[in-house]
């Protein structure tokens, strides 16, 4: 099973951002995990994090409510 040593943004891969994640992907542990990290990063609450297309893969179409798409990908980018 694929695991980072600590949940991480790894940059730009093509039209999305990689996230890497310190969670197994079993048991919803990983979508659990990067809903944490995205709402920790935003500093939004954990209910303004959805994720709204592929729970059960890889790739993954997040929503942050209240927040638009550039200013979520730039507060990312940045730190």
């Amino acid at each position: 099973m694929p695991r980072s040593r600590a949940t991480e943004v790894a940059g730009r891969h093509g039209d999305a951002l990689k996230i890497r994640l310190a969670a197994p992907p079993t048991g919803g542990a990983a979508n659990r995990e990067l809903v944490r990290f995205l709402a920790e990063r935003l500093r939004v609450p954990r209910s303004a994090v959805t994720i709204t297309a592929g729970q059960a893969g890889r790739r993954k179409t997040v929503r942050i409510a209240g927040l638009e798409t550039a200013a979520a990908l730039h507060a990312l980018e940045r730190s």
